[in-house]
């Protein structure tokens, strides 16, 4: 009998259909990953009872754990298809698209939510760069380093699928979206505009909804320091509200 893996899929045809499960069946091969079992199945949509069915819809683009695309939960544990392991995961996994997004199809969710939190916070930096503005602030090592772990966030959504506060009845921002605020605020040029960050993160869904699970430093596939730029944004947004009027 040969090698095979099998697959539990949940699948949804439309945003507006009801969710179900198909099960396939694919041989096993050394080395493999979660996109790599799909893309067998893309190659024959048979379930393993001998159905004929559609193709499993889902996203990836650069399949080296970079775009954040392939987000899905892999027997229960949110993480990238693309770097999951067959070898590690078992021979018989069940995948579901994340819980806290609309549904797309199948695997693909739609994660407008966490963009629109992003433009809430000015997720930017307002400079002029059209002319020469000559060299940069220096800035010193430890926080080069600190900016650089900060600065891996691939907006794959996996600490706002894990984290209890962020659904889509909720208007917690998320800890993506905070960790963002903190690394523009410790560049010398986006602190400039950090009181207007640190006011976007102290309303409705801010700061104080976090409850301070701490799933999402557990589940961040770029082990980006979440839980340090919460703390320091808590910190940061108590010395504006007592003292941020002094600048006005």
């Amino acid at each position: 009998m040969p090698d095979t893996i099998r697959l539990k899929i949940k699948r949804q045809d439309n945003p507006q259909s009801s969710p179900y499960y198909e099960e396939f069946e694919i041989a096993y091969r050394p080395n493999m990953n979660v996109i790599s079992c799909l893309m067998e199945i893309q190659k024959n949509p048979v379930t393993r009872d001998g159905r004929k069915t559609s193709p499993v819809a889902w996203e990836a683009s650069c399949l080296e754990e970079v775009c954040g695309s392939c987000t899905i939960l892999m027997n229960g544990r949110v993480g990238q298809a693309c770097s999951a392991l067959i070898d590690r995961l078992g021979r018989s996994i069940t995948l579901e698209p994340m819980s806290k997004f609309p549904v797309v199809r199948d695997l693909i969710v739609n994660r407008q939510a966490m963009f629109d939190r992003l433009i809430k916070i000015r997720d930017w930096i307002p400079i002029d760069g059209t002319y020469d503005l000559g060299p940069g602030p220096r800035i010193d090592h430890e926080t080069q380093e600190l900016r650089y772990r900060l600065s891996r966030c691939m907006s794959c959504g996996c600490c706002m699928e894990a984290c209890p506060q962020f659904n889509q009845h909720s208007a917690f921002l998320g800890p993506a979206i905070l960790n963002q605020v903190y690394l523009h605020n410790l560049h010398p040029t986006g602190a400039m505009n950090k009181d207007e960050r640190l006011q976007a993160i102290m309303g409705d869904g801010g700061i104080t909804d976090c409850g301070k699970a701490q799933n999402c430093v557990q589940v961040c596939p770029k082990e980006i320091p979440l839980t340090i730029a919460i703390n320091a944004l808590f910190r940061e947004t108590t010395w504006h509200g007592l003292f941020g009027w002094l600048k006005s």
